[in-house]
């Protein structure tokens, strides 16, 4: 019966523990943020206005953005 008792004190510490559940949703959170980019970036990658922007982006990374 000793277990028993060891295994729902165990249990039940576990079920109150709340430190890893903020980890887990920004990670959720980030995700969903990353694939919402990746369908909307999809969807105009082909446009002329992106790859208008994304020169520009690699122009301004490179160092000589005006």
């Amino acid at each position: 019966m000793d277990i028993l008792h060891t295994v729902k004190t165990l249990a039940a510490d576990f079920a109150r523990e709340e430190e890893g559940s903020q980890v887990v949703e920004y990670g959720l959170i980030i995700a969903l943020v990353s694939i919402a980019l990746a369908v909307g970036l999809s969807k105009i990658a082909g446009t002329s206005a992106f790859s208008a922007l994304a020169t520009k982006v690699g122009t301004c990374l490179s160092g000589t953005c005006s």
